[in-house]
């Protein structure tokens, strides 16, 4: 079921939605073992270290970038998040230009107590950004909409990296 904006799409922009809609799985890449740099996330973002998160998240992308075989993205955490009458923004997708590579931005602090984010929702921004970022280079889709198969998309890949996590967290077995 289509959002609500998409009565209001060209016929060339509904196009766009439904073949975004319709892709609702993202596994990761075969091989891709990232529970460690998925803790990397986590130990220094509940460190309050940007520099160090920015690094981890820069290895995150990179290594999914690499594993789907698209252009490398650039990742930047910045401290505050901005907010206006609308809300906070969370995260922030900017497709590559000329010779400038696409860019994820993402902000590691709430904008009212500038408390750091959780970390599961920290690195759900990461990979929501990294889906717009695949929705052009790995799907080749001229935009990049929030569809259900998008939403999809995040949650399939998001909870894949959190198993890989959770796995290396894991006691051995006795």
């Amino acid at each position: 079921m289509p959002f609500a904006y998409y009565d209001r799409l060209s016929p060339a922009r509904k196009a766009i939605y439904r073949r975004s809609d319709a892709i609702v799985e993202l596994a990761l890449p075969r091989g891709a073992e990232l529970g460690a740099t998925v803790a990397a996330i986590r130990e220094t973002l509940e460190g309050d270290r940007r520099t160090e998160v920015e690094r981890a998240c820069q290895a995150l992308c990179d290594a999914l970038a690499s594993g789907y075989r698209v252009p490398p993205v650039r990742a930047s955490v910045l401290e505050r998040r901005p907010s206006d009458d609308y809300g906070e923004l969370h995260g922030l997708y900017e497709p590559a230009e000329a010779r400038r590579r696409a860019r994820i931005t993402v902000w590691m602090r709430t904008a009212a107590r500038q408390q750091v984010v959780a970390f599961r929702s920290f690195l759900r921004t990461v990979v929501h950004e990294l889906g717009h970022h695949l929705d052009y280079e790995l799907y080749a889709l001229e935009e990049s909409f929030h569809t259900e198969g998008f939403y999809k998309r995040e949650s399939t890949l998001a909870n894949a990296l959190f198993a890989q996590l959770a796995a290396r967290d894991a006691p051995p077995p006795a």
